[in-house]
């Protein structure tokens, strides 16, 4: 992947539904060039899939928090992976530290989000949680394939 490729990857994860055209236009190369480009990245697995982010409020889950779970054992069993397919659950990451597990959910309210913690509870090797609850989200957004120039080189700025 060249600095062409992050571009192009820039431009989608702004705006994934703009033509090849405007992209093109956007990091120099022809509208061919960058289709086959991004063909090529989706074959890769570079692009795993292209959706549609959603409005929380606007869809009726207003509440986003963040579930710290800690586990009995390593945690990374096949009853709390099958979190995913819980619609509230919207990312499981495994962690380092103090907690095992930190989910990202989205519910209606305080009350679906304490159902839905009666719910983890039940599930076969939950120990505990902590949960944080969002006021307000100022930066919610996808991987970013770019690098900023001073990161690029493994170097700190302050």
């Amino acid at each position: 992947m060249d600095a062409i490729d992050r571009r192009i990857l820039g431009e989608l994860s702004r705006d994934a539904t703009q033509s090849y055209a405007r992209i093109s236009a956007s990091v120099g190369l022809s509208a061919p060039a960058v289709h086959e480009r991004v063909k090529r990245m989706r074959a890769a697995g570079v692009i795993r899939s292209t959706v549609a982010q959603l409005d929380g409020a606007a869809v009726g889950k207003p509440l986003l928090a963040f579930i710290h779970v800690d586990t009995i054992g390593w945690g990374k069993t096949a009853e709390l992976m099958a979190l995913e397919g819980w619609p509230e659950v919207e990312e499981i990451h495994t962690s380092t530290g103090d907690t095992c597990l930190i989910l990202k959910v989205r519910v209606a309210s305080p009350q679906a989000l304490e159902g839905l913690l009666a719910q983890i509870y039940d599930v076969q090797g939950v120990r505990g949680t902590r949960t944080y609850m969002t006021l307000s989200t100022r930066l919610e957004r996808s991987v970013q394939a770019e690098i900023s120039p001073d990161l690029s080189e493994g170097v700190f700025v302050k």
